[in-house]
């Protein structure tokens, strides 16, 4: 057996473990981990058709597979400090606060609520990278003003997927752009104008493609539904954290040699404690971190195995397999295709497709003359998409759960999001084209 032969038999390994164990209605994150420890045990096994020297024992297995679970340890502690933040954010009341002020102010101008209501939708999930937190936080919220606006349920719900589905595009924190500049040893610099020209314009079309027609906003409706926050919150207070938040992150930058580095996990601690001390209500602080762990295990799980399934892939040369049939391709083939293949690989194995697709066509446009960060920007918006796809869908099940939706997943709730997927795809596609032109914006 040839090294080519024994890499294509790890990754038939592989896939046919996650494949039955999705079957057998095992978890993602397992089916995941599950493939990565058979493709293990199956590279130490099979004939390598090289020198016999660089066969592996169980230690060193064990080793690869431990040290695949560290590899987005960094991206962990992001996700899991940005969520917190927003969860004291959101159980001190300044969530309901924003949104009650905003129907108040604006019930009258349908078109300047909808904007806010997107800003809204679009901070949580920008903040935290994940599309569930911004449903779990603020859709309900939004969801309840869209239906006092007389949006159908079909199209209310689309649409609270779809602005979730853009937060988690949305920069800063952009887990797949994140994930796979890790994979590539490419520093996650000059991401943020295009992926917010890119989030920021999908955001807008579902918006007013899927809520534009109505009526005016019922504010004693609207209001009447929504949670009443404590006494004591003003828009001095609201903005202060996230104030903080902007402060940080750019002040390294515009004083580089006089301010300390601040990682990210850092700042928002620092933001969590400035809520802590501007709440009106004395915080559970410790029931709510537990809460933020407890409702993140799923994603985090993922990204453990992600590392580990992508540690075993490279050991075996599978990943490289991957990566060879990908740089393969003709770029009209790419170009024809990605709206299509990256939104069902993210619905098949979530972030894992970042390093496992993402990597070898940073490579392959890279070599080509076309802009990586351009082109890694678009696909980056271009995954989420496929977040309320099978097997997986865990954002379009949050959404679907959330919102309390009745209707058929597929026959309404999916077919909803068509269009503004297709807008979406079409627009990061002629990103992908005319990315040499549009380097500038990754300056």
């Amino acid at each position: 057996m040839t090294m080519y032969h024994h890499s294509i038999a790890v990754l038939v390994v592989i896939a046919a473990v996650f494949a039955l164990a999705k079957r057998m209605k095992v978890t993602t994150e397992l089916s995941m981990f599950l493939g990565a420890l058979f493709g293990a045990v199956a590279h130490m096994l099979l004939p390598k058709g090289v020198d016999p020297r660089s066969s592996i024992g169980i230690a060193e297995l064990l080793r690869h597979v431990v040290e695949g679970a560290f590899t987005y340890y960094d991206v962990c502690l992001i996700f899991m400090s940005a969520t917190f933040f927003m969860a004291l954010f959101k159980e001190a009341g300044g969530v309901a606060f924003i949104v009650r002020k905003i129907v108040r102010s604006f019930a009258s101008r349908r078109i300047i609520c909808l904007l806010l209501l997107t800003v809204v939708m679009l901070v949580p999930g920008a903040i935290t990278g994940s599309g569930a937190t911004t449903v779990l936080t603020v859709g309900a919220l939004v969801g309840s003003v869209l239906a006092a606006m007389g949006v159908s349920e079909t199209r209310r719900v689309a649409l609270i997927f779809m602005l979730a589905a853009m937060s988690a595009a949305a920069p800063p924190i952009n887990l797949w752009a994140m994930m796979a500049a890790a994979g590539a040893n490419m520093p996650y610099v000059g991401f943020a104008k295009p992926l917010m020209i890119l989030s920021v314009s999908g955001a807008l079309f579902s918006t007013f493609y899927l809520a534009g027609k109505g009526e005016k906003v019922d504010a004693e409706k609207a209001l009447s539904e929504l949670p009443v926050p404590p006494e004591g919150w003003n828009w001095l207070k609201a903005s202060l954290p996230f104030v903080t938040l902007v402060f940080l992150v750019l002040a390294g930058r515009i004083w580089p040699y006089s301010f300390p580095t601040v990682g990210l996990p850092l700042i928002f601690m620092i933001c969590a404690v400035v809520t802590v001390l501007l709440s009106p209500v004395k915080l559970k602080i410790m029931d709510i971190a537990t809460d933020t762990v407890k409702n993140l295990l799923g994603l985090v799980g993922i990204m453990v195995v992600v590392g580990s399934l992508i540690q075993v892939m490279a050991l075996s040369g599978s990943r490289g397999l991957i990566s060879l049939a990908v740089v393969t391709l003709p770029m009209t083939v790419l170009f024809a295709t990605l709206w299509i293949i990256l939104p069902l690989a993210e619905g098949l194995v979530q972030y894992a497709v970042a390093p496992l697709i993402g990597v070898p066509l940073i490579m392959l446009f890279n070599m080509k003359g076309l802009d990586p960060i351009i082109s890694l920007s678009a696909w980056a918006v271009m995954w989420p998409l496929g977040d309320c796809l099978p097997p997986t869908a865990v954002v379009g099940r949050a959404t679907v759960m959330e919102m309390g939706y009745k209707g058929r997943y597929f026959g309404e709730f999916v077919k909803a999001c068509i269009v503004p997927s297709l807008f979406i795809a079409l627009l990061c596609t002629l990103f992908l084209i005319y990315s040499k032109n549009l380097a500038f914006l990754g300056g």
